[in-house]
């Protein structure tokens, strides 16, 4: 019993490192429109701010998307929208 929980903490500890290496600045400029939430995630990580665009009850939530200039990918500002979970549109501003 014991060994099924460690092996367990194993596997979960491992898929969080995973994503936390998989998830890196320079590939901010793959993101593109009809990418699902949780792959932008998985690629580039939580967003530095997020805000509501539209968020009514029984319509599709629309959200945008805040990521700051970072070493790996300076001077670049990048918004994601994201409407229904799908990305809708990305926009790359540089930033001085």
């Amino acid at each position: 019993m014991r060994f099924e929980r460690t092996g367990c903490v194993a596997v979960v500890c491992a898929a969080v490192c995973t994503v936390a290496v998989a998830a890196d600045a320079r590939e901010r400029g793959f993101i593109r429109q009809g990418m699902h939430e949780a792959e932008v995630l998985l690629r580039v990580g939580k967003p530095d701010h997020e805000a509501f665009v539209r968020n009514v009850r029984g319509q599709p939530e629309e959200k945008t998307w805040a990521y700051f200039p970072h070493p790996r990918d300076p001077q670049t500002l990048t918004v994601v929208t994201l409407r229904a979970g799908v990305v809708s549109a990305v926009e790359r501003k540089i930033v001085r």
